[in-house]
């Protein structure tokens, strides 16, 4: 559903760039383009599906993952609320969404693989700090391949975030 309500987005939004309705692109133009730009996203999209279809077929095992990687879309309300609010940016309404994304993205997606490794330590009896050595080099690797992204997108929330609270520019006074 994502990945169709993007794409949506992303054909609109190339009919209405400027203002001025364009003619509308092809099907295979509006695609190309929208995996050209969204790539990441979609492929973020159907990992999840691949990573929670199988579900059906776990029987119980690793529920408490799942659902901890589910969690991190507590954060995603707020990414889309922020896309609407742009248009109403410096109200209270846009800036309390952008501290409960901050704080939700946060806490729900960069602190869940450190939560995770210490989970699993607690349950093994593992110091946090001895769980990397405990688990497979590829289980790491995915870990951190999955971290990645996080950090990226939460220093680009946090930077529209201190644009979005930083004091205004003292303005230059014209000398004539």
């Amino acid at each position: 559903y994502d990945v169709y309500a993007m794409f949506l987005c992303h054909w609109h939004r190339g009919q209405v760039k400027g203002h001025e309705v364009a003619p509308p692109p092809s099907l295979r133009a509006a695609a190309g383009s929208y995996l050209r730009k969204d790539l990441l996203m979609v492929l973020h999209h159907a990992a999840m599906v691949l990573v929670c279809f199988p579900v059906l077929w776990r029987q119980g095992k690793g529920d408490f993952f799942l659902g901890c990687l589910l969690m991190a879309e507590l954060s995603t309300p707020f990414v889309c609320l922020g896309k609407v609010l742009i248009l109403r940016q410096h109200t209270t309404l846009h800036k309390l969404n952008a501290v409960a994304l901050l704080v939700t993205f946060f806490l729900c997606r960069v602190l869940l693989f450190p939560y995770l490794y210490w989970a699993y330590g607690r349950h093994r009896g593992l110091p946090l700090l001895g769980v990397p050595a405990a688990l497979p080099l590829t289980y790491n690797a995915a870990a951190a391949a999955l971290l990645a992204p996080q950090l990226y997108w939460f220093a680009l929330i946090c930077r529209g975030s201190w644009r979005l609270f930083r004091p205004p520019a003292a303005q230059q006074l014209d000398p004539h």
